[in-house]
């Protein structure tokens, strides 16, 4: 699959080589696992420039005799020479090399030699002055890289200039590679980015699968549902590599939050535990493994928690509970997916819905919005409390707007009634009442009719699709 968008990161990465002539250079690019960072590191990288895996498999001696051989094969060694140990490479790197020395997974040297960190601290401040070199530090263990050079009693603590953190791809982003696998309807393509989000590994795979006329269902099926299916074992593996030995009440958590107890109350709950029980462990995944965030209402102070990642999220949401049954492909299991697969794309749609308005909101709304998010409240009924919550609500502050909008996947959606059930629930909304003006938009696949009250503002998947392709 061709390399697709990443424009900013790239631009940035090109500056720094530029400023490394001059002098000494680095750059640090986090991120979660399969977004992408080795793919953009390749694409910077020249010919000439180097690259090293950081395999933490390997011990230290195996390890730095896989980098002699590297650097043998460059012509930055000699058949006779030898480095025998850390200081030796990375002397034979500032002395003999010009150019980008890249490592990836760069926090496994906390596992392979932690020594490593402290003998390039070394050689970073004798050579600060060193023009032509510029080292590129990649990772997936964003708390440990952060620790690594955010933390002042690390030996690596302000030695980058610049640090990336590389985020999933856009929507935007996402259809050029669902079109890239042959997938061009945009609903597929949203049922697609449901699973995978904007995580690129995963539509290459699609691409390498050999499915005729491709669709959600068919991917379904290739990717889960068949024996040895590609992704069976994808999330496991992930969060081995993230978690170690670890407690597994980080899976608990997760197993908890993906059938909706959003809150920690809810969670103690879901798990039997004491909240304080779980703080820590939140707090990890949140900072630490950055695989959890945190979603707060644009008015008011409830949040609620979230997977970041989303087929970490589908994989709780579906299989976790029942992993025997799965391994085993039992029918009841894939048909219970395939009968709630439709309503767990509903829930992503407004993360997708929300982060269209993020990006083309400007063009499509009668103000700028300066915040973008859900909403949760309540009100009472016959002396009972009943909790509501409204999909968007988006606002500017400056100009007193606000915005109210649904996110309904379904197909033929009245909006009027869709309409009538939003206002009610707006009155609710305690955000500057006497001076704010209100303005109502409806999410959907299709619309029974156009006609409205109020010119309420309707866009559909088509509409969605093509704004964002700007026809």
């Amino acid at each position: 699959m061709k390399f697709i968008d990443r424009k900013k990161e790239l631009r940035v990465l090109n500056d720094a080589r530029k400023a490394s002539k001059k002098r000494l250079y680095s750059v640090l690019i986090t991120g979660p696992r399969r977004v992408g960072k080795t793919r953009l590191v390749l694409e910077t990288l020249k010919k000439s420039d180097l690259y090293f895996f950081v395999n933490d498999k390997k011990t230290s001696a195996s390890l730095l005799s896989e980098y002699e051989g590297y650097l043998k094969s460059r012509g930055l060694l000699g058949n006779l020479e030898s480095v025998r140990t850390w200081d030796e490479f990375f002397d034979v790197l500032f002395k003999r090399f010009s150019g980008v020395v890249a490592f990836d997974e760069f926090q496994n040297f906390s596992e392979v030699d932690s020594s490593v960190f402290g003998i390039l601290q070394k050689f970073i401040d004798l050579n600060e002055n060193r023009k032509n070199l510029f080292f590129i530090y990649c990772g997936s263990v964003a708390g440990l890289l952060k620790k690594l050079f955010s933390d002042s009693k690390e030996p690596l603590y302000g030695r980058v200039k610049r640090t990336l953190h590389l985020k999933e791809m856009p929507f935007t982003g996402v259809m050029d590679m669902c079109r890239e696998a042959g997938v061009n309807d945009i609903e597929e393509m949203i049922k697609l980015y449901a699973i995978f989000g904007g995580f690129p590994k995963y539509y290459v795979s699609m691409e390498d699968e050999p499915i005729e006329k491709p669709n959600a269902e068919k991917i379904l099926d290739a990717f889960f549902f068949s024996e040895n299916a590609i992704l069976e074992d994808e999330v496991m593996q992930i969060l081995s590599l993230e978690f170690g030995r670890r407690s597994g009440t980080y899976y608990d958590i997760l197993a908890g939050i993906a059938k909706g107890n959003t809150r920690i109350s809810e969670l103690a709950s879901f798990l039997g535990k004491k909240e304080t029980a779980l703080t820590r462990q939140i707090n990890e995944l949140s900072n630490y493994f950055e695989i959890i965030g945190t979603e707060r209402s644009v008015v008011g102070k409830k949040s609620t928690y979230y997977i970041r990642h989303p087929l970490i999220n589908f994989w709780f949401r579906f299989f976790h509970k029942n992993i025997s049954a799965y391994k085993r492909k039992e029918t009841w299991l894939i048909e219970k997916v395939r009968r709630n697969f439709n309503s767990y794309v509903g829930r992503r749609f407004e993360f997708l819905c929300r982060e269209f308005l993020e990006e083309n909101g400007s063009g499509i709304l009668p103000f700028k919005p300066e915040k973008i998010g859900r909403w949760w409240g309540h009100r009472r009924v016959d002396g009972e409390r009943k909790e509501m919550e409204i999909d968007i609500v988006a606002l500017n502050e400056k100009t007193n707007d606000i915005l109210f909008a649904e996110c309904k996947w379904q197909d033929k959606v009245n909006p009027n009634k869709i309409l009538s059930d939003l206002k009610e629930k707006a009155q609710y909304v305690d955000w500057n009442k006497e001076k704010r003006k209100e303005h109502y938009a409806i999410f959907a696949k299709s619309f029974s009719t156009r006609k409205t009250q109020d010119n309420v503002i309707l866009i559909g998947l088509k509409d969605i699709g093509k704004i964002i392709s700007g026809n």
